[in-house]
């Protein structure tokens, strides 16, 4: 199998580190390498380099050419844009299908944080050998642990307890408070990590099924630069998934974080004796302050008194919110861009 690592996304929510031109993705956010490079190392640990390939937009080719200057040019996947994943893994399929190669592919996201690469390996080892079959989607489904908000879930047909794989019935996205704590009590419910296992036909199927306007543009003979701007932006989720009509999950426990959001970091990494998470390349002073976030690229910022916060203050701007609020950031960015366009 092949592993396609896409790397196209935005990260509008861990603003303002993470902006456009220098998203999540390519940030040093759980360790001392970046998110991509983690994910790249990751599998290289245990696949050979010609079974790895990224897809980024092609603004951000030279970002990943200097963050992995290992991977060579042929395996390096370009979308003349951004037109989020329903269109990437569109495109994905499309190269490979054109050059007559429908090994199965792993297309998994640049930015989730993973540990136990040999579980991981062998959970999409399994995956691949069901998606194999003709017109068969594979998930990697994570057994919940806590009634989380931001994240995507999968409802499942359990009929036996010792099944491996489950038919997964229907999709629930981000739902509200009360809704998530009913679906964590469910043992057939699990999260959708966004890792799917198909083969390049099996993607061009729902396509033409269910997106049929999007695959013409892309396989009718016309170069991809020309057609992309016209294709819609859609997540792969609701381009496809959500209307397959075959679609196994298979239920993993390696720990497994999307990070998201500002707040998943104390998931990851360590507080300190207040409860706060502290960093940036400036120097930051802290007084009477509890279980906040804090990031500073100023030579010196003070933080005093205050609970339960994020502040982040770089070049590109400052943040300051409520850790319960930090779901609004995505969609206040997108509001004062939107004014900013038509200033």
């Amino acid at each position: 199998m092949k592993i396609v690592i896409l790397a196209g996304g935005s990260g509008t929510r861990f603003w303002p580190r993470s902006v456009k031109q220098r998203p999540k993705q390519f940030l040093a956010l759980t360790s001392d390498e970046t998110m991509l490079q983690q994910t790249y190392r990751r599998f290289l640990q245990v696949l050979p380099a010609d079974k790895l390939f990224v897809i980024t937009a092609n603004r951000y080719r030279s970002l990943v050419q200097r963050q992995l200057p290992e991977l060579a040019a042929s395996r390096l996947l370009l979308e003349p844009e951004q037109r989020d994943t329903g269109p990437c893994i569109a495109l994905t399929a499309f190269h490979f299908l054109s050059r007559d190669d429908d090994e199965v592919l792993v297309t998994m996201p640049s930015d989730h944080f993973m540990e136990e690469p040999e579980q991981l390996i062998e959970a999409l080892r399994q995956a691949e050998q069901a998606a194999v079959s003709h017109r068969t989607i594979v998930t990697l489904g994570i057994v919940p642990t806590r009634p989380e908000t931001g994240y995507g879930y999968m409802r499942t047909a359990v009929r036996k307890t010792d099944e491996a794989m489950l038919e997964v019935t229907a999709f629930v996205e981000k739902p509200p408070l009360a809704q998530a704590e009913e679906l964590v009590r469910d043992p057939g419910v699990f999260w959708n990590s966004g890792i799917f296992v198909w083969k390049p036909s099996t993607i061009a199927h729902y396509m033409r099924q269910h997106q049929p306007y999007m695959w013409n543009l892309l396989s009718g003979g016309e170069d991809a630069a020309s057609v992309y701007a016209l294709l819609p932006k859609i997540s792969v989720d609701y381009a496809i998934l959500e209307k397959a009509d075959s679609i196994l999950t298979l239920p993993v426990r390696f720990r497994w974080d999307d990070v998201g959001i500002w707040t998943s970091l104390e998931r990851i990494q360590t507080t300190d004796a207040d409860g706060n998470i502290v960093g940036g390349r400036g120097k930051t002073f802290v007084d009477s302050t509890t279980d906040s976030i804090i990031y500073s690229d100023h030579p010196k910022t003070m933080i005093i008194g205050v609970r339960d916060l994020i502040v982040v203050s770089t070049a590109e701007g400052l943040l300051v919110c409520r850790k319960s609020d930090e779901q609004r950031i995505k969609t206040m960015l997108k509001t004062i861009e939107q004014d900013e366009g038509g200033a």
